[in-house]
């Protein structure tokens, strides 16, 4: 047997979609606007951040994605008052797969495919022409690193091929670091800017969510050079190094703008998968309660020795039902070990938990073939698949310390702030209408996300950048104009 999450649903919704927001056409007033950069110089423009500032989309970097890049977008807006070209490493074709030394070890963006109308993310076919080991030459305005936390933007051979091999470096840095002991804000800095970006600081907190807490929690600990990849920063080493950041950009009078993180909750990644989509019918159900009577028999006698609470043996209680919206089995670490009872950690999802959206692969799926050994059903899902809520409060911690870092440093130096986390808010709750165009961050067909479920679509990085515009300003009396969202595409459709 096998129980599948699917996407179904994407069909009618999708078509709404495509015959609604698009076809709204405002025809623009013709008239004379003279531009200014009022306090701020946009000469040079120089953006540093992740893969959010290079320009991710659909799960990996294109040509089409970098094209609609925040900063790119925001240099067409600067060109209007005195803004000079900007430069972007531009991978090498649409596909957005990455190679190393031919061996690919990325995969190709994400497309909607309607195959056996059913609406799922597939990867583009084709082999990818892009390889890390073909160092681009010169300086580059756009100097996003996907997968950078904060403290590598400042960490010394972040582009040496040969430090890939000991996780001292990024691939994409590789591809057009000046040289193999450059740092991202040594490169930065060379071209002198007049103004820049910085978005960063979602790694730190969003990679130890998307395992799903599997990583560590790094507070208290000051070096970065000890942490594993899905580990969180230490508030502290946060606020530093972003203030060593802002010092070097501002220390010959540059002005800036810089963004805080979001709430992971408000991101399709974590909000997508539901909690309960196991349907069962009675015979099967009963079978697989006949299948755990024992360990809900073995949780009653712990609680009766008094080694669990009357709520936690309720929690832990694994009982599933004839109908289509049954929980999944899952381990649990945050619960009481009973394994001096040869008892595991298990019990069933709740809504206060968030399945993150790379579950949809297993969820339903047999374990060696064997249609007793179903994923979700029979066979707990791991932890990197479900974000628990003590999880979640220990993701939310960090992420409230470094908004608080951004914020006051923003203000310290006299910066443009740009309140991402209220942006993801609004589009969680309700949507954002613009123009005709209403953007969500329901996945697919929301508008403002990508099918990564994590990065936006090429309009919420169109929109992301009139939040960015607004703030700048305010705050340095410029008036730069908008930009169209629907000169953007929301989604891509095979």
């Amino acid at each position: 047997m096998k129980y599948s999450f699917t996407y179904g649903i994407l069909l009618s919704l999708l078509l709404v979609v495509g015959c609604s927001s698009d076809d709204v056409v405002v025809e623009p007033t013709e008239e004379d606007v003279s531009y200014t950069s009022g306090s701020a110089d946009f000469t040079t423009f120089v953006a540093l951040g992740n893969s959010l500032t290079a320009g991710y989309c659909d799960g990996a970097l294109s040509l089409q994605s970098q094209e609609s890049s925040l900063p790119n977008i925001l240099s067409q807006q600067f060109a209007l008052a005195g803004g000079g070209d900007f430069t972007q490493p531009l991978v090498s074709d649409n596909l957005g797969g990455v190679t190393m030394s031919g061996v690919q070890i990325f995969d190709n963006r994400l497309i909607l495919s309607f195959a056996n109308y059913d609406p799922a993310p597939v990867n583009v076919s084709g082999t990818p022409t892009t390889d890390i080991t073909n160092v681009l030459s010169g300086s580059y305005n756009n100097m996003g690193v996907p997968g950078a936390k904060i403290f590598h933007l400042t960490a010394a051979g972040y582009g040496s091929l040969d430090g890939l091999l000991s996780g001292t470096a990024n691939p994409f840095f590789v591809r057009f670091a000046s040289s193999t002991d450059a740092s991202v804000i040594s490169d930065a800095m060379v071209q002198n800017p007049t103004f820049f970006s910085l978005w960063i600081g979602n790694n730190d907190v969003l990679s130890y969510a998307r395992g799903g807490g599997v990583g560590e929690d790094q507070t208290g600990n000051y070096d970065p050079t000890m942490y594993g990849s899905e580990d969180i920063t230490d508030p502290t080493v946060f606020g530093s190094v972003y203030n060593d950041l802002l010092a070097a950009l501002t220390a010959n009078g540059a002005k800036g703008v810089v963004a805080n993180i979001p709430d992971i909750t408000t991101i399709p990644y974590f909000t997508t998968v539901p909690y309960n989509p196991i349907p069962l019918d009675a015979a099967t159900a009963a079978t697989i309660n006949d299948a755990f009577a024992a360990y809900n028999g073995g949780l009653q006698l712990a609680y009766s020795y008094g080694m669990i609470t009357a709520d936690e043996m309720n929690k832990r209680m694994i009982v599933f039902a004839a109908g289509e919206n049954n929980a999944m089995l899952m381990e649990d670490e945050y619960l009481t070990d009973l394994s001096a009872l040869g008892m595991p950690n298990y019990r069933l999802t709740t809504q206060n938990d968030l399945i993150v959206l790379t579950a949809q692969g297993i969820i339903g799926t047999t374990v060696n073939n064997d249609d007793t050994m179903i994923n979700g059903v029979s066979v707990p899902l791991g932890d990197k698949w479900v974000l628990t809520p003590e999880e979640q409060l220990v993701a939310a911690t960090a992420q409230t310390s470094y908004n608080l870092s951004i914020e006051t440093l923003a203000s310290s130096y006299g910066l443009a702030f740009v309140d991402v986390e209220g942006v993801m808010y609004d589009l969680a709750n309700g949507g954002i209408t613009v123009n005709g165009s209403t953007l969500t961050s329901t996945y697919a067909t929301g508008g403002a996300f990508s099918l990564d479920g994590v990065h936006p679509s090429s309009r919420g990085y169109a929109y992301l950048s009139n939040v960015f515009i607004a703030a700048i300003n305010s705050t340095y009396g410029s008036n730069l104009p908008e930009v169209d969202l629907l000169d953007y595409t929301a989604l891509y459709l095979e």
